[in-house]
């Protein structure tokens, strides 16, 4: 495992991190600490999760994946060997049954970190993170802007604020966001200096072959303002192994069971998805140790979110880190990018 000291904290991370978003729904409890067991034993010290988890997100479920770490947690006394990250909600009313509407207020931040402690088994969390904003703006998909003038939004310094808060009793260690714009990290960054108030370290955003809009306005921020990537859908719901090509559903896969995650099952998807497999096939590579790799490589990532439903998944996963693409891969992957450049925004 190779390892990074995310800028401005004292947290060595690992290169790659554990995503836990099907842990309480397409995985058990039992399921999730043996993914745990296995991705601490080979080098891995960073978990990521969100109040909200699992996915499909409902009120029945939700912390559900929290209490599957805070269980493992209890049962290994291993707190101290992880670097641990989780996320409060943004609005949306599908949300309705979390605080009666999430907000990135003060009241809503102090009741979610609580509620996350608790459920994590844990006296703090190393990474707090926004899990996307409390306004209207382009995310999740939405490449598109318009303005709603009757938006109600939290003003961002009202919720740096409440982090500081959270951060000053010792609750969190650093925050982070997630989801977010080059202007929202821009003036979170402006606001924390201004302030003296609590600097954004990371930005949890999708990139993957097919998503690679981080680029395009955020990737210069990243390295100008030291506030890296922590990529999160590196493998497009698990589309670039090429397990869905030629109309193929895999009995137990995610986009089988949930049809309602349609970003990455385009025609555009599918074409871009072929000629990535069909590059990684010619030079025999795992296509998705191939697109995995890719990532992990990238200038301004801090740490690449893998996640998995099986061991043999996350195995394969975690053996993308000793994989260097050579000159002539990654000027294949260029080609295609430039031909069909972020198919799925």
């Amino acid at each position: 495992m190779r390892y990074q000291t995310l800028a401005n904290t004292d947290l060595n991370i690992s290169k790659l991190c554990l995503g836990t978003m099907t842990w309480g729904e397409q995985n058990t409890e039992q399921q999730a600490h043996q993914q745990l067991d296995y991705a601490l034993d080979q080098g891995i010290n960073f978990i990521d999760t969100a109040e909200m988890y699992p996915v499909p997100p409902q009120g029945d479920t939700q912390g559900t994946t929290e209490c599957h770490i805070g269980s493992w947690f209890k049962s290994r006394n291993n707190r101290d060997k992880v670097i641990l990250a989780t996320k409060v909600a943004g609005p949306g009313d599908w949300l309705g049954y979390l605080r009666g509407g999430p907000r990135l207020n003060r009241e809503h931040i102090q009741q979610a970190v609580d509620a996350s402690l608790k459920r994590l088994q844990t006296d703090y969390i190393d990474l707090y993170q926004l899990h996307w904003p409390d306004r209207h703006t382009n995310y999740f998909g939405q490449l598109s802007y318009s303005h709603n003038k009757e938006e109600v939004a939290t003003p961002l310094l009202e919720t740096l604020e409440a982090l500081n808060e959270q951060v000053k009793a010792g609750k969190i260690r650093h925050v982070g966001v997630s989801n977010e714009t080059p202007w929202g990290v821009m003036k979170y960054l402006q606001l924390a200096e201004a302030h003296n108030l609590p600097r954004m370290v990371s930005i949890q955003n999708p990139y993957s072959l097919l998503n690679r809009t981080f680029e395009i306005g955020l990737a210069e921020i990243a390295h100008r303002e030291n506030i890296p990537l922590l990529a999160y859908s590196p493998l497009g719901f698990g589309v670039l192994s090429g397990k869905y090509l030629g109309g193929a559903w895999p009995e137990h896969a995610r986009l089988t069971l949930y049809k309602r995650f349609q970003r990455y099952t385009s025609e555009k998807a599918d074409i871009a998805t072929q000629a990535y497999v069909d590059l990684a096939r010619e030079h025999q590579l795992d296509p998705a140790q191939m697109a995995l790799a890719f990532v992990n490589e990238r200038s301004f990532m801090a740490s690449n979110i893998i996640g998995a439903t099986t061991m043999e998944q996350l195995a394969s996963n975690i053996a993308s880190i000793e994989l260097t693409l050579s000159d002539e891969v990654i000027a294949g992957i260029e080609a295609i990018h430039q031909q069909m450049p972020n198919p799925c925004p």
